[in-house]
């Protein structure tokens, strides 16, 4: 059975980072794509970020236009581990952040199409 446990979440001033950790047991990292989605209080769930395995130590990762340049995911295979490396931090990244994870297939910024969820982790950005 496939768990996903985040952690890292906390309250910080614009400007800050933060840097969410998703602890994944049951499967590794590299089977299939790992996302992070996040949901603001009165809003659907919205596409993060996400990374699949290419090859030797070689990820593709793919982000929503709204954290591009300021957001990178990343996996570490030998704590199989993701991470979420958050830069910047505006008061609309305000949100709970979830770790998802997609058996098999490509990217997808469709949250339908992850199979397994965390309980997710709150990120609080004041101005």
């Amino acid at each position: 059975q496939v768990q996903l446990v985040e952690s890292g979440g906390g309250s910080v001033q614009a400007g800050d980072s933060l840097r969410l950790s998703c602890l994944v047991s049951g499967r590794t990292v590299d089977s299939g794509v790992m996302g992070w989605f996040r949901q603001a209080p009165g809003k659907e769930r919205e596409f993060v970020a996400a990374i699949r395995r290419t090859g030797d130590n070689t990820y593709y990762a793919d982000y929503a236009d709204s954290v591009k340049g300021r957001f990178a995911e990343s996996a570490d295979n030998a704590k199989n581990t993701v991470y979420l490396q958050m830069n910047n931090l505006r008061p609309e990244d305000t949100a709970v952040y979830y770790c998802a994870a997609k058996t098999r297939g490509n990217l997808s910024w469709m949250r339908a199409q992850y199979n397994t969820w965390g309980q997710g982790t709150q990120v609080t950005v004041s101005s």
